[in-house]
């Protein structure tokens, strides 16, 4: 006769809960959110498994499902700030800006303490043109966290974009630790800092993972984008090869090349840039990559490189074009555009870089290049002021 082993306890759902936030404080979001979704069969509709699901859902990169998840959390408990935070930051990260700040400015007058709602507050704000409104969240959630050094970074951003120079020196010279370098980079454009040579990596990743939702729109739009267009325009007598679209973003820059390719890869520091541009089908690969380390690792590989608004990220050119010109077959063409300015290189209040053209010619000639043409061109409007630029074909 066998002995019968009792049957494992049924834990609640609250137990359930309880087990996946401690997964996912771990970092194993995907135990955490098996978790929670038992949790939910147990209790349909319970609002603390809809809000950890949504938290969950954002971190491993599922934005509609994290958007669902915290609308059904703060339709359950609309007073909760907890959930209306969470609401208001997957809404943002989503580039729904202006629900982001209605969530957001609800849960900071449900919990004015809540000094990372506030942070997202104000750069939601800065984000969607209101840098002057986003000055008041941003000094709050510095007066509440002193030490953190990501509100100081965005109180110095949105200081710069609403034209407030001494607060953006001020707060930018605050920020310690990871985030030194990119305050460093503020600084330098505020003419407060010696000239780096490139922008830094985490601050272009970071950039255009939040502008990436709504990133064509605005280009297209308000920001009357051509250059792609611009670019292609000066493929003439090209063989169709395997091309490379360095910094393609969401893509916009391969549609314009696409034509000309027999194989077209993609290349971007922006994982969010690089979602959009797989979904339009168009490339044979896409690379998350900086191109100063993926270029010398692809000699003679490519007919063509382009660069549609890359290199206004660069300030010195020189490791840029060489490692272009090694990426290239013998007689290969490099195109790119370049924004424009009287000194060899500067870096505007944009925080992007100037060059000379003359000056950058000069550099491409030395990493053995030969000019096959150069045009002058309106790359797009900024602030209402037209932004000149310089679209430059080479030969390898």
């Amino acid at each position: 006769m066998h002995e019968t082993q009792p049957a494992p306890p049924v834990m609640t759902a609250e137990e359930l809960l309880h087990r996946g936030m401690a997964r996912h404080r771990e970092g194993r979001l995907a135990e955490a959110a098996s978790l929670y979704r038992r949790a939910l069969r147990l209790a349909p509709g319970h609002p603390d498994a809809e809000n950890l699901l949504g938290v969950a859902a954002r971190q491993q990169g599922d934005l509609p499902a994290a958007l669902a998840h915290a609308a059904r959390a703060v339709a359950a408990a609309p007073h909760a700030p907890l959930f209306l935070a969470n609401q208001g930051a997957a809404l943002a990260e989503a580039g729904e800006l202006a629900e982001a700040m209605a969530a957001l400015g609800r849960a900071v007058e449900l919990n004015p303490n809540d000094a990372v709602s506030l942070r997202n507050l104000g750069q939601a704000m800065t984000a969607s043109g209101q840098a002057e409104a986003a000055l008041a969240p941003l000094s709050q959630a510095t007066r509440l966290t002193p030490d953190a050094p990501e509100p100081w970074l965005a109180l110095a951003h949105a200081a710069r974009e609403a034209g407030k120079p001494d607060l953006a020196r001020d707060a930018a010279a605050r920020v310690r630790g990871p985030l030194a370098e990119q305050a460093g980079f503020l600084l330098a454009a505020l003419g407060a800092a010696p000239l780096p040579k490139r922008a830094p990596a985490a601050y272009v990743r970071d950039l255009f993972d939040a502008f990436a939702p709504r990133f064509d729109a605005e280009l297209e739009g308000a920001l009357g984008y051509r250059t792609p267009a611009l670019l292609a325009a000066m493929i003439t007598g090209l063989p169709r090869g395997c091309v490379l679209d360095l910094g393609c973003g969401t893509g916009l820059s391969g549609l314009a090349l696409k034509p000309f390719a027999t194989r077209l890869e993609g290349l971007d520091l922006s994982p969010r840039m690089l979602a959009m541009a797989r979904a339009r089908n168009i490339y044979a690969a896409l690379h998350e990559a900086d191109l100063l380390d993926f270029l010398p690792r692809h000699p003679a590989r490519y007919e063509l490189i382009a660069a549609a608004d890359v290199l206004n990220y660069l300030g010195d050119l020189t490791p840029a074009l060489a490692a272009m010109h090694a990426a290239l077959k013998p007689g290969g063409t490099a195109l790119f555009s370049l924004e424009v300015g009287a000194d060899a290189v500067s870096l505007g209040e944009g925080m992007r870089f100037r060059h000379n053209p003359d000056h950058a010619l000069a550099l491409a000639a030395a990493a053995g290049f030969a000019l096959v043409a150069r045009e002058e061109a309106v790359l797009r409007t900024e602030k209402g002021a037209d932004v000149g630029g310089v679209l430059v074909r080479l030969r390898a």
